[in-house]
């Protein structure tokens, strides 16, 4: 494909990679992302996947909201795809600075990517809402219903939830490596989450490439759209596979 081939050739000669990536860059791991037609968001609950991600239905349904974080949201023994080892290794050839990512399932870390900014928080890490003291993902994981701290707090996700703030100084970095990128590479995203999907407005360098199964809303924006699996994609550009 003429546009896979173009994509290498701009690899090759970059020096400041920035990837973007949303649940499509997980869905080869297993992990189901959320709009898509066999999405979570379409999938049938007691109540709507989106009320339940948020934060007004973690605190009046907290043991609800639990039992379908266990259910849907946690993925520890899921393991990083070719996608995920191939940014790890354009990090380790010190072409590709920054992994700025809506997914929250650390799969870019397992891989070995060093930075990493999650958007959207992360399932590894939670924490006391009274006192603050962290857990890991086991804690979470092994509890039977809601969880609790030794204090009396709930223990919540380190994730963001609908109605809750993104952190500004994981914003700030990720404006920061986009401002600096000569080319940016989004995947597995649909570009209609915001504040996210945003920071590709701050993107001023070579080239803007969008990987995605999907039409998004930046496609008009883009020098090279690919509509094949970012994992596929990547992992036979970085590990040669591709022709």
């Amino acid at each position: 494909m003429d546009e896979i081939k173009k994509l290498k050739e701009l690899i090759e000669r970059s020096e400041n990679i920035v990837f973007f990536g949303g649940a499509g860059v997980s869905t080869e791991s297993g992990i189901k992302d959320f709009r898509s037609e066999d999405g979570i968001y379409n999938m049938k609950f007691e109540y709507p996947p989106e009320y339940m991600l948020s934060h007004e239905f973690f605190v009046s349904h907290p043991d609800k909201f639990f039992d379908f974080y266990r259910q849907m949201m946690i993925a520890k023994n899921v393991q990083p795809n070719p996608a995920h080892y191939a940014l790890a290794e354009l990090e380790r050839q010190e072409k590709l600075k920054a992994v700025i990512t809506q997914n929250i399932d650390g799969l870019h870390q397992k891989a070995g990517s060093k930075t990493v900014y999650e958007l959207h928080g992360t399932t590894l890490k939670n924490y006391c809402y009274r006192c603050g003291k962290s857990f890991d993902i086991d804690f979470i994981d092994g509890y039977s219903g809601v969880p609790y701290c030794s204090c009396g707090g709930i223990v919540k996700p380190d994730v963001v939830l609908y109605g809750e703030q993104l952190n500004g100084k994981t914003i700030e970095n990720a404006v920061c490596a986009i401002e600096k990128a000569d080319l940016l590479i989004v995947g597995g995203t649909s570009l209609t989450v915001y504040p996210a999907a945003g920071l590709i407005d701050y993107f001023g360098g070579e080239a803007l490439v969008l990987i995605n199964r999907d039409e998004t809303p930046y496609d008009n924006r883009a020098d090279i759209v690919i509509r094949e699996p970012v994992g596929k994609t990547l992992g036979g550009i970085v590990f040669g596979e591709t022709e």
